[in-house]
């Protein structure tokens, strides 16, 4: 069965908050806060728990962005992991952004710092943090 989980899309002034990994399945990796939801918690109070506690970054959370189906397999191709990731927009209230709890880095990108990560993220951080600049581009 899949694990649910959220990732937390933070924009200010332009640039999106990212964390690098601490642990598996992609440590070492660039990617949006984010975490398993709890039973019982709604994917707007997990985002926002999420990012407090990888980052000390206040926000409330928005709306839902997209949703991404996280699929690793072993050699063999048998199933070692699938997550379905909710990215959730959160505004930015507070904070700026220090690494905690499973995050050896916190920082924030512009989207071409973030297009020059390549391997280095996660997989679709690019293209969700393009979504939610898109998204929150004024509209004519």
């Amino acid at each position: 069965m899949p694990t649910p989980g959220v990732l937390a899309v933070v924009e200010r002034a332009g640039k999106l908050l990212l964390v690098r990994r601490a642990n598996p399945p992609d440590r070492g990796l660039w990617g949006f806060p984010g975490g398993r939801v709890e039973p019982g918690e709604t994917l707007a109070d997990a985002a926002v728990r999420e990012l407090r506690e990888e980052t000390g970054v206040e926000a409330s959370a928005g709306d839902v962005l997209t949703a991404i189906d996280v699929i690793r397999r072993d050699g063999g191709g048998s199933l070692r992991h699938h997550f379905v990731l909710v990215a959730v927009r959160c505004r930015w209230t507070s904070g700026d952004g220090e690494p905690a709890d499973d995050a050896l880095e916190a920082r924030w990108f512009t989207p071409a710092e973030i297009e020059a990560l390549g391997s280095n993220a996660s997989d679709r951080v690019y293209a969700v943090a393009r979504l939610a600049l898109l998204e929150a581009a004024p509209r004519e």
